[in-house]
Parts: C-alpha cells; sequence; structure tokens
C-alpha cells in the first residue's frame, strides 16, 4: 500500500514537473513571436512640381506599394497628406488608383493631412475626405495591441466643439485599450519635434492643447504616436511615450530619401526604422517576422 501511493505520487509530481516545463516553452516560444506593418506618410501628390503635375509622386509611389506587397505587412497606416491640393480630383484619383493596387489582404488606414482638409477643416472638406477614403479616425485591436488613428487637423485649427468631441472619444478608446500590451497613436501633425516646451508653429501642435493630450497619452500607457506632416524624421519622449515623426513618401526636406517607416511589435516591446525605397529588403518576410535594422 505505501509503495502504491509512492508511484502515485512519483507519477503526479513528473506530470506536474512536465506541464510546468511545457508551460515555460510556450511562454518562451510566445515570446519570441513578431509582427510588424508599415506606415508611410506624405505622399503629397503634386507636391514636387506645384500642382503642375505628379509624375514623380507616381513613380516613387507605385515603388513603395510594389515594396508593401513584397513585404507583406500585417496593415499598412498613411498618416495624411494624401495630395497637395484637396480640390484636385486627378490628385486624389491617381493616389487612389495606385493604393488600390495593395493586396486585398493588407488592409489600409488613414489619418487625414491639412493637405487633405485645409489648414482649417470644415464640415465640406471633412465630408469630402470621408467620401474618398473613409473616416478621419479608426480605432481597431491586432495581436493583443490597439491602434487609434485622429484628426490632429482638429486640433490644430482650435475647431472647439468638433476638437472636444474628438478627445472625448479618444478617451474613451484609450481606457477601452489600458489592458492592450501596446497602444500605438498615428496622427498627421507631431504634437512636438524636439522639446516639449517648443515654441508653437506649423509643424506642431500648439502649446495650449499640446499638454492636454501628451497627459492623456502618458495616463493611458501610449507606448508611441506615429505622425508625419514635416518631411523629415523626428524622435522625441514625454514620459514613457515617443513621439516619432516619420519623413515622407513623396518630397522630402530632409537628409532622409523618399521612404516609409517599418515598425516590429513584440510582446514587451516595439523596434521601429525609416527604410528609402532603396534601402528596403527585396523578399517576402512573412508573417511573425521581423525587418532587420539598417544603419542610416
Amino acid at each position: 500500500m505505501v509503495l502504491y501511493q509512492f508511484r502515485q505520487k512519483l507519477i503526479c509530481s513528473l506530470f506536474l514537473i512536465l506541464l510546468i516545463a511545457g508551460t515555460v516553452f510556450c511562454q518562451k516560444k510566445t515570446s519570441n513571436e513578431s509582427w510588424f506593418f508599415i506606415q508611410l506618410t506624405d505622399p503629397q501628390f503634386g507636391m514636387f512640381d506645384k500642382n503642375a503635375s505628379f509624375e514623380k509622386e507616381t513613380v516613387l509611389y507605385e515603388k513603395a506599394v510594389a515594396k508593401i506587397n513584397n513585404l507583406n505587412p500585417d496593415f499598412v497606416v498613411i498618416t495624411g497628406d494624401l495630395v497637395n491640393d484637396q480640390h484636385s480630383v486627378s490628385q486624389i484619383n491617381e493616389f487612389k488608383r495606385i493604393t488600390a493596387k495593395i493586396k486585398a489582404s493588407i488592409p489600409v488606414y488613414y489619418s487625414p493631412g491639412n493637405h487633405d482638409i485645409g489648414q482649417v477643416p470644415t464640415p465640406e472638406s471633412l465630408k469630402k475626405f470621408e467620401k474618398n477614403y473613409g473616416s478621419d479616425r479608426f480605432s481597431f485591436k491586432h495581436k493583443g495591441s490597439s491602434l487609434i488613428g485622429f484628426n490632429t487637423g482638429l486640433i490644430k485649427a482650435k475647431l472647439e466643439k468638433p476638437e472636444q468631441e474628438q478627445f472625448n472619444w479618444l478617451s474613451k478608446k484609450l481606457r477601452e485599450s489600458r489592458n492592450s500590451q501596446h497602444i500605438l497613436l498615428f496622427t498627421h501633425y507631431p504634437f512636438f519635434n524636439k522639446t516639449v516646451d517648443e515654441p508653437t508653429a506649423y509643424s506642431n501642435i500648439d502649446l495650449g492643447l499640446r499638454e492636454k493630450y501628451l497627459d492623456l497619452f502618458r495616463n493611458n500607457n501610449v507606448a508611441a504616436v506615429f505622425s508625419g506632416h514635416h518631411h523629415n524624421n523626428g524622435y522625441a519622449t514625454y514620459g514613457n511615450v515617443q513621439l516619432v515623426t516619420t519623413s515622407a513618401l513623396g518630397k522630402p526636406l530632409g537628409k532622409a530619401p523618399s521612404g516609409f517607416r517599418i515598425i516590429n511589435v513584440y510582446n514587451d516591446s516595439i523596434e521601429h526604422q525609416f527604410y528609402g525605397l532603396d534601402e528596403l529588403p527585396n523578399k517576402e518576410s512573412g508573417k511573425n517576422a521581423t525587418i532587420p535594422s539598417i544603419s542610416n
């Protein structure tokens, strides 16, 4: 009887050890899994030649779309200034024509830029944006992370009622995302470029509203805010929040060539790198794969 009980305890102990070992193995395996997506910004059809043509933008965007299809990201986010002239039907149609070449299995999300809806957005310009591209904001969950895009044009223009309405929407989405592995935000305007107290300028959000949003991000554990507008790369932090400005796919205004940013997402971190179109890897990565970093 004693021997039988000993054997039963031994079997149970061995089973428990195997169960724990299996759990640890699964956790280690899961921690190594990752996925990636692409942020591009400011294709801005018409900017190179001051609205006289958009041939240069067409070449760049078609090359970018071919790279996107080859890399096969989980999705793409385009953070505004899709065209240079919001009233140009030909610019809008060319942007839409090339965007439609992105594989149907790769979702595309948009945040509007000032060239898409005007420096001071109107009900008419917002309705036109929605007709051409969909809503000026989005929110979805993907593999444990929350991704939220919103319209910084309303903030920059200080449109009190729509700005506050959007702020309430954003606050609600952030509260609902607190248990996410990562919360990533997407906008057109950077909230600031170098220092949180830098003066209000064309390329940032006004001081009077900047702190309101930055505190909201910090208090809700936002990991990063990805923006565009500046046509140059930039990086800053506010507490633990990364503020990442991505250079243009269209006409560059800094040292970076035309390109886009690849964001690798891990369980416990995110990594991102801007690539010029000629610097990108030339093979399909597949899911649960990362894009290797390169030196600039």
